[in-house]
């Protein structure tokens, strides 16, 4: 998939990348500094979570928190979390970043001089994007930050299983890549995520979010994006969901008209209607 980006101004002024083939802009609300802390950053606690001192029985070293921040787009998800890692010096725990993408070109043109600041890319988040760009790795001692290339259909089934504690689900919308929205996807995605990882996702479509039901998620409504419209939080453990999907939700699905991705089986309200989550 190749893309053609220019930067663009969203409504609040704010700059954004426009993909000309897709016509879909990266952050199109209020631009991508503030989409990357108000929908991924702080709804994944991360500063908390870095700070968690906790390790494994028999280890030596506090386990490093794993981030799978998927659909790298201009990097503004993953700039942010890698700030935050930066700033915690006394941090028991490093952050790695696995960035998914199939182009780099937005990100390419998001660290160039002019356009950095405008997408978090300045600093240390902006020497770790150009090292990520020309050597696909940036390391420092709380940091780790690591580029795939291709399709993540196929790259997400190739990284070890129950690895992932926070999941940045942020590829093109299910319109411009349907693909990656389906319920093949969020079992693979399932598949790598370990006890107490939670997903957070723009996407508030009931598609969207039955196929993360019938995955294995726990599932609930997510930071408000724009009047009437809400992303979305998946989780291994409904603890962990601010706003639980529940009846009410379960009686919309019913009525909707896309309540389902295109793979989803024969049965599958019957299935969600069982959850633990509805009971």
């Amino acid at each position: 998939m190749s893309l053609d980006c220019e930067i663009v101004l969203t409504r609040s002024g704010a700059r954004a990348m426009l993909d000309k083939h897709s016509g879909e802009i990266m952050h199109p609300v209020v631009g991508p500094l503030t989409e990357a802390e108000r929908l991924y950053v702080g709804p994944s606690r991360l500063a908390e979570r870095l700070s968690d001192s906790r390790t494994e029985p028999t280890a030596t070293t506090t386990e490093p928190l794993v981030l799978f921040d998927v659909g790298l787009g201009a990097g503004s998800n993953a700039a942010a979390a890698l700030r935050v890692s930066e700033s915690l010096p006394e941090s028991p725990r490093r952050l790695h970043i696995v960035s998914f993408d199939v182009s780099l070109q937005a990100l390419e043109l998001a660290v160039q001089p002019a356009h950095a600041a405008a997408f978090g890319l300045e600093g240390v988040a902006g020497d770790a994007a150009r090292a990520l760009l020309a050597r696909g790795h940036h390391d420092s001692p709380h940091t780790s930050w690591r580029l795939i290339t291709g399709d993540v259909r196929t790259t997400l089934t190739r990284e070890p299983a129950r690895s992932v504690d926070v999941v940045f689900w942020d590829p093109f919308s299910p319109r411009s890549n349907p693909e990656l929205w389906t319920l093949e996807a969020f079992a693979a995605l399932r598949r790598v995520c370990r006890e107490g990882a939670t997903v957070h996702t723009y996407s508030g479509a009931t598609a969207v979010r039955s196929a993360l039901l019938l995955a294995g998620f726990h599932v609930g409504i997510g930071e408000k994006i724009a009047e009437g419209k809400f992303g979305t939080h998946g989780a291994l453990e409904e603890a962990a969901l601010h706003q639980p999907l529940d009846q009410r939700w379960l009686a919309r699905l019913a009525r909707s008209s896309a309540p389902f991705p295109k793979d989803a089986p024969a049965d599958a309200i019957e299935r969600i209607r069982a959850m633990q989550q509805f009971a």
